[in-house]
């Protein structure tokens, strides 16, 4: 498997003219190596080059981790003194010859901390966004991939379940947020989530991105649950919107309109498709029935090793859709003010269309 990956990284190295690339620790690090190291203090950086062994360059204390390191490797570790560092960087850089090359980095993710030491170690390289490069990589997901996914939705769904029974008028949106986070850990997750459950109720529905409060849910809200676990390092990202109690007809019709728009997306899925036409597709719905200007954001985003990645349903992007893609659908109608609808599932590419992960049921649901 980290072969096939190797290889598919130098082919697209080649494509774009790159002499190396280097990546510091987060999903693309893992992705290529299986190895995993957080963003500390201490830098760790890989420089991978076509027909060669990557060059590691890490801390002694992580050098055990190297064991399973699934191909052979150029190590280079370093002690706690800082003021050694630079020498371990320019010692390990020094014979790949990469002055004045092209040399592909993660804008997202490389840190000016391991910046600083490769510049300085290879001298006037040409470092560049090379999210082409590791997007192409890590877009197509393989059957073990796709089954970590599939499970970090079932986790996902069954701890909101063995949540639900808890959510009653009167109980804090923060509550009710960490009932959730020791549900997801209970019920399998990895104990680092994809993000923190947003959890909504009411005007702060309105908000799609709202930090769980103190507030307590009231009759004749909305809640809008968004949240999600990680199984192996796969993600899952979902979003549900329930009423407390009876909500009024307006609450009912925008849910409704939300439940259409996620349908038209996940219908809209297919090889060959475009990321825009998943977007146009819910769009569409929430436009036709006057509620357009509620709906503020793109319709998703790609899933896998990281909760946003590559590919981005957003209506100006007109990147096609292949098999082994993994994204979400979450359209949204946002009421300042008053309340909030949003509806999201995660969307594996097939041979022939689209098949939703996530199989919670979309309508609406009482509690309280």
């Amino acid at each position: 498997m980290f072969a096939a990956r190797l290889d598919r990284l130098t082919r697209y190295m080649e494509e774009k003219e790159f002499s190396a690339v280097a990546v510091n620790a987060g999903p693309t690090l893992t992705y290529l190596t299986g190895l995993h190291f957080h963003l500390m203090e201490r830098p760790v950086a890989i420089v991978f080059t076509p027909g060669d062994d990557p060059i590691i360059i890490l801390p002694e204390l992580e050098q055990a981790k190297l064991a399973r390191l699934p191909y052979g490797a150029k190590v280079y570790a370093y002690k706690e003194s800082p003021a050694e560092w630079s020498g371990v960087f320019r010692a390990a850089l020094a014979k790949l010859d990469l002055a004045g090359r092209k040399i592909g980095v993660e804008p997202g993710q490389l840190r000016l901390l391991e910046y600083e030491y490769l510049r300085s170690a290879i001298g006037d390289a040409f470092f560049t966004d090379g999210s082409a490069v590791f997007a192409a990589l890590r877009a197509i997901k393989d059957t073990e991939e796709i089954a970590n996914m599939r499970k970090a939705v079932k986790i996902a769904e069954a701890a909101l379940e063995a949540t639900l029974p808890m959510i009653k008028i009167g109980v804090a949106e923060k509550e009710i947020a960490g009932e959730l986070f020791m549900q997801l850990i209970r019920q399998g997750s990895d104990t680092s989530l994809p993000f923190a459950p947003i959890v909504s109720g009411g005007p702060n529905g309105a908000n799609p991105h709202a930090q769980p409060s103190l507030r307590q849910l009231a009759a004749g809200d909305l809640l809008v649950i968004d949240w999600g676990a990680s199984c192996d390092g796969y993600m899952s990202d979902l979003t549900r919107t329930f009423a407390v109690g009876e909500i009024d007809a307006e609450e009912r019709t925008i849910h409704a309109i939300v439940q259409q728009a996620n349908a038209a997306g996940r219908a809209a899925g297919k090889p060959g498709g475009s990321c825009a036409a998943v977007d146009n597709a819910t769009r569409r719905v929430i436009e036709e029935a006057g509620y357009g200007q509620y709906f503020t954001h793109r319709t998703g985003h790609g899933i896998g090793m990281e909760c946003h990645e590559e590919p981005y349903m957003r209506g100006d992007n007109e990147q096609l859709l292949e098999m082994g893609m993994t994204y979400t659908v979450e359209p949204g109608i946002y009421l300042a003010g008053r309340n909030g609808v949003r509806i999201e599932d995660d969307v594996l590419v097939t041979a022939d269309g689209a098949e939703s992960l996530s199989t919670m049921t979309r309508e609406i649901r009482i509690v309280g």
